[in-house]
């Protein structure tokens, strides 16, 4: 397992980040998206424009989709259930 100090910072999943584009180069983070609720229409929005639609934190979205991508584990928010 990998922790967010072994990884480069433009590898990781960023809040910024179209979830589009998360869902494509990272299809593991799919089920993730799904279960937090986010649907296809906002597939063309930011991780953050939809956490915030939803009520959700940003930083613990993108905790779960980077230990989905890449195992990260360590020093990050917690993951959200």
């Amino acid at each position: 397992m990998l922790n967010y100090h072994q990884m480069r910072f433009d590898e990781l999943i960023r809040s910024g980040m179209m979830v589009r584009d998360v869902k494509i180069k990272h299809p593991a983070t799919v089920p993730v998206f799904e279960r937090m609720g986010f649907r296809e229409s906002c597939d063309d929005c930011s991780i953050e424009q939809v956490a915030r639609k939803y009520g959700l934190r940003g930083e613990d979205i993108v905790a779960a989709l980077n230990e989905a991508a890449f195992g990260i584990v360590g020093d990050r928010p917690p993951t959200v259930q």
